[in-house]
């Protein structure tokens, strides 16, 4: 079994380099989408630079990839624990693809796809709830609540092998929510944020998923970048 988990590690790593946000653009409008708009290859920059109907097809490659993975773990009949962890491999390549120059996108979509395999629960919380603060536009501060909450949602929501392995998934979601903060807080810093001390950056990336605390000049410098 541990080639096989090895293996599944690898392969892990290797779908989620696969960058549906890249590729699509390729095939279908002949641009890298690198060179156009935020120069981003997540689906809301593809929906800019593209079409509307674009960031559908992208979203999906993205949570499908991660859901390919731990399904292919289930497949080989590895433990819960392993499963997240070969889960957590398609989520690093998709942030650090390898055919990409190790420049990838944030991972969210393709965490949903991981996290719906492992509890469909904690999946479909995961996708209703950021939305929940639409209304309120602030959406980026639903994802860090349900993201914060993982680890204590598996505790609850996850018992398929007994308290060892839901120990083990426990865990592995922790360092999920560890790499989805991480790929918020450690970005380089915009012009709009120069005079924004430090301490604040962090808390206004890892809260509001943005540089500054005004929404509508940090959107209209986000529609700024579109050159």
């Amino acid at each position: 079994m541990i080639f096989a988990y090895i293996a599944l590690l690898l392969a892990g790593y290797l779908l989620g380099s696969i960058h549906a946000g890249y590729l699509l653009p390729k095939w279908l409008f002949r641009i890298d989408i690198r060179e156009h708009g935020t120069g981003k290859i997540g689906a809301s920059n593809v929906m800019r630079v593209t079409a509307k109907w674009m960031a559908v097809p992208v979203m999906l490659c993205d949570v499908g990839k991660g859901a390919l993975a731990v399904w292919l773990a289930q497949l080989a009949g590895l433990e819960g624990w392993m499963q997240v962890t070969v889960g957590l491999a398609a989520i690093i390549g998709h942030n650090w693809p390898v055919f990409l120059g190790f420049k990838g996108g944030r991972g969210v979509f393709t965490s949903l796809g991981v996290i719906t395999m492992i509890s469909p629960w904690i999946g479909l919380i995961m996708l209703v709830v950021p939305y929940l603060f639409a209304p309120v536009k602030q959406v980026a501060l639903g994802v860090f609540l349900v993201v914060f909450s993982l680890p204590f949602l598996s505790w609850f929501f996850y018992e398929p092998f007994g308290v060892e392995d839901r120990l083990g998934v426990t865990l592995g979601f922790i360092l999920l929510s560890l790499i989805v903060f991480g790929t918020r807080v450690i970005t380089p810093r915009t012009a709009l944020s120069a005079n924004t001390s430090n301490i604040e950056l962090f808390f206004n990336r890892l809260f509001l998923d943005r540089d500054i605390k005004d929404a509508k000049a940090w959107h209209n410098h986000k529609k700024g970048d579109d050159r």
